[in-house]
């Protein structure tokens, strides 16, 4: 393993982590098997400052988290704590995910070069330098699209598939990723045709419910996509909590159906990753938590 040195993007603090050439074949390429990489994006993957809203019970006045401080919070908005005199509005439009919804755009607007939020958002992003908005999963996902790994992402906004798909293409222009990933699937579970996708015919489902079927789906996508080899393996990267539960229990669900495939669950913190593997009959932590470099390449052998 090698760092390269190249030109640097803007706002560079540090050398890009580079894999030498040739390109790293799968883990199980000589078996058949192939590697396949699911992605939470926000606070996974990237940082980025996309505001959710919530609403004070009496005034209505509107009080914007960051998404991390949403994650630690969502539970008990509403009921207890900082926020126990605010409340969420669901709706796509005016409520408190709106930020992370693509907006109807009129053409005076796509003339002027209007761009949906996740776009200018990432933007904003790259304008910092790289320690500031690359997320715990970030080497991990250039690892996974330096070697053309089927990448998924599976998050909780509602946007387009086109849209996360141009959003992650500026960060390729700006010189952070070496070519476009190598998409397998992705969901964005708020999006109201991917959660009739998903089969969710009413609102009853949450996020984390979503994800589970989006997981679900995209392995059984690459099974048939790719035909079905025992030495396939899939991990999810996450760093919400809540989400790690149900994400856990897709994996379990799907090695009891493909058993002599891998099933990981990496939970990722501010200063690390926790890698578990979902065996048949126990959940194995395989890698604790390290912000350093060589730990995350370990994490990639693993």
């Amino acid at each position: 393993m090698v760092f390269k040195s190249k030109k640097l993007p803007k706002n560079k603090a540090q050398l890009e982590f580079e894999f030498p050439l040739p390109r790293e074949q799968d883990r199980n390429f000589h078996l058949g098997g192939k590697s396949f990489y699911f992605f939470d994006f926000d606070d996974n993957v990237v940082f980025l400052s996309t505001p959710i809203v919530i609403f004070h019970k009496d005034t209505g006045l509107e009080k914007l988290l960051s998404s991390h401080e949403f994650a630690k919070n969502n539970r008990i908005i509403g009921k207890e704590g900082l926020y126990k005199d605010f409340y969420m509005d669901f709706c796509d439009d005016k409520g408190s995910f709106r930020n992370f919804r693509d907006q109807d755009f009129s053409i005076t607007q796509r003339i002027s070069g209007k761009r949906q939020s996740f776009i200018s958002d990432i933007q904003h992003a790259l304008n910092n330098h790289d320690h500031q908005w690359k997320a715990p999963s970030w080497n991990h996902f250039y690892h996974a699209t330096y070697n053309n790994r089927p990448v998924s992402i599976i998050t909780a906004r509602g946007h387009r598939e086109d849209t996360i798909k141009e959003g992650i293409e500026l960060i390729v222009k700006e010189g952070h990723l070496p070519n476009t990933p190598n998409f397998h699937t992705i969901y964005a579970v708020s999006n109201p045709e991917t959660r009739k996708k998903l089969g969710a015919t009413n609102d009853n489902y949450n996020v984390p419910e979503l994800k589970y079927k989006a997981i679900i789906e995209s392995v059984e996508t690459a099974i048939e996509r790719y035909g079905y080899n025992d030495h396939h393996r899939f991990g999810m990267s996450d760093d919400d909590a809540n989400n790690i539960d149900l994400i856990t229990d897709a994996m379990v669900f799907l090695k009891k159906k493909y058993s002599q495939m891998s099933f990981y669950v990496i939970q990722t913190y501010d200063n690390g990753f926790e890698k578990r593997e979902v065996l048949e009959n126990e959940i194995k932590t395989v890698f604790s938590k390290d912000e350093s470099i060589l730990s995350q390449l370990n994490l990639f052998a693993q």
